[in-house]
């Protein structure tokens, strides 16, 4: 399958981009949405970081409190290192399942810390999502309740918008620019994307 990743920062956009590729009849993966797979009531991997954590990780309705477990390893690296450990490989392992099983001409990776994780070894081609630092924290704050000191603060835990940029190898402005404009971009990548995927041999 060949294989092209998404990424980019906070409050880039990229599920409203990956959304327009699913319109044109591209399979998306994204590792969002296994992350919440691999962590659902009756999961190992839940059993484990309630293990470690605590049952105060776990909300009343046996799901994992993400806000509260996003607070404890924000604030302590060794928990951070320890969750990585545990939940990076089941997300690559089903993230190289559900690629291996697309059946579009080409299939979109959507992985917002592909840099952070050097995950760039796994698709055939970046795509980046580009936007400034005040339009992703305007995003944040308006889409997860959170104030702007949070959203600075998940940003720089992120990789900086100019190491994302030295990973792509195609970039979409998704600043304020029109939705035609970046539409036309979409059409035009898929096409050479689907060129691409005729040509090459395909990986993963």
């Amino acid at each position: 399958m060949y294989v092209v990743a998404v990424t980019g920062g906070i409050g880039s956009g990229k599920t409203t981009i990956a959304n327009q590729f699913a319109a044109l009849g591209i399979d998306v993966v994204d590792a969002d949405v296994i992350a919440r797979d691999v962590v659902e009531p009756g999961a190992p991997a839940l059993a484990a970081i309630a293990t470690y954590f605590g049952p105060d990780v776990i909300a009343p309705d046996g799901q994992l409190d993400r806000r509260s477990l996003r607070e404890r390893v924000f604030s302590d690296t060794n928990a951070k290192a320890w969750l990585n450990a545990l939940l990076h490989p089941l997300i690559r392992q089903e993230m190289l399942r559900q690629c291996a099983a697309a059946r579009s001409p080409y299939c979109l990776l959507v992985v917002p810390l592909l840099v952070e994780n050097k995950l760039a070894g796994l698709a055939n081609r970046v795509l980046v999502i580009d936007v400034d630092e005040a339009t992703q924290i305007e995003r944040t704050c308006r889409r997860d309740g959170v104030s702007a000191e949070q959203a600075r603060a998940i940003i720089a835990a992120q990789a900086s918008r100019s190491e994302r940029l030295a990973a792509a190898d195609d970039v979409i402005d998704n600043h304020n620019g029109s939705q035609m404009a970046i539409k036309t971009r979409i059409l035009a990548l898929h096409e050479t994307y689907l060129a691409f995927a005729s040509q090459q041999p395909r990986q993963v």
